[in-house]
């Protein structure tokens, strides 16, 4: 059964202008999490923050003058509970920090914060923000290594996302009984956002190292012929010459030296697997010309023959696996 909670609003107006920003840090930390903060401005400072929980999931909506915010271990160890906030900015600027890694925030834009490592807010001007708590227990527990200070929108899925959760806050306001309705997407939205998230914070590869591996893996299939050449792997992978030379250069290995490399190391594993097949017969399974040739790259590559690697007699030096 959804839980509505009162609404709560406090602002530095309702104390002195001495004690403003000591009652600010004092609200942060019952609202959110337990944070150090310091005012970074001129001016007199000025905080206002609304708040509700719904089911569970915090919502704070604040408008703050400059500031610097930083959660330490010893913090993190005087909260009982374990939050994703995430933190869309709707005014101003904010830089955030956490694991290594930072993210700007214009307005519109969105980041997570996990709350059981330390992290640092930095607001160089006055700004606002929606502030959404959500427990770790209701993320099946997803981990958050990935997601933290990235800065996602305000364009894309995460604009959406972003846009959902505010108008799902102000209509907390109007209608406490339709937001509760919707909140189970709110959720399922984030958990969406946090894989597209995840995703995009892992390196992709590049169309070089693409078609590095597709030669690769061509080449392995078809190292056995013995008419396999740049002209053939280029044609079989869907690439220029040009583009097949490219993507091995990087590398450092062309490809007469891949081709002799893995067609030394099938020779070798024919050795030791059928130890009676001639080598004649090697060499010509593995894509050779003749004995001669074979000879020739095994030595050049093991520093041994291939009939003293068949018997052990000589220590060889292996290539690369296939």
């Amino acid at each position: 059964m959804q839980q509505l909670s009162l609404r709560t609003i406090r602002s530095t107006e309702d104390v002195a202008a001495g004690d403003a920003f000591a009652y600010w840090s004092d609200v942060i930390c019952d609202t959110l999490v337990h944070v150090a903060a310091r005012a970074t401005g001129k001016e007199p400072f000025r905080g206002w923050i609304e708040h509700t929980v719904l089911d569970g999931i915090g919502w704070s909506t604040l408008s703050s003058g400059p500031q610097q915010v930083t959660r330490t271990r010893r913090m993190i160890a005087r909260d009982q509970e374990e939050f994703l906030l995430v933190n869309i900015q709707t005014a101003g600027q904010a830089v955030i920090r956490q694991d290594e890694r930072a993210a700007t925030l214009a307005p519109r834009s969105m980041t997570f914060l996990d709350s059981t490592r330390p992290y640092t807010l930095e607001f160089g001007d006055p700004f606002s923000q929606v502030v959404v708590q959500v427990p770790r227990s209701l993320l099946s527990g997803r981990s958050l290594d990935d997601v933290t200070a990235l800065t996602l929108g305000p364009h894309g899925p995460a604009r959406l996302v972003a846009d959902f959760l505010v108008g799902l806050e102000q209509q907390q306001r109007e209608d406490p009984v339709a937001a509760a309705a919707l909140l189970p997407h709110a959720v399922g939205l984030l958990e969406s956002i946090l894989g597209l998230a995840a995703r995009e914070s892992t390196p992709h590869p590049s169309a070089t190292a693409l078609a590095r591996e597709r030669v690769h893996r061509f080449v392995q299939r078809h190292v056995h012929d013995p008419g396999l050449d740049a002209a053939a792997v280029a044609a079989g992978c869907g690439m220029s010459r040009r583009t097949l030379f490219r993507a091995l250069a990087a590398d450092g290995e062309p490809l007469t030296t891949l081709i002799r490399r893995l067609r030394v190391a099938q020779a070798q594993q024919l050795l030791r697997a059928r130890p009676a097949l001639p080598i004649a017969a090697v060499a010509l399974n593995c894509g050779f010309a003749g004995t001669a040739q074979l000879h020739r790259a095994f030595r050049s590559l093991t520093g041994t023959t291939p009939g003293a690697y068949r018997t052990g007699g000589e220590r060889a030096q292996e290539p690369a696996p296939l």
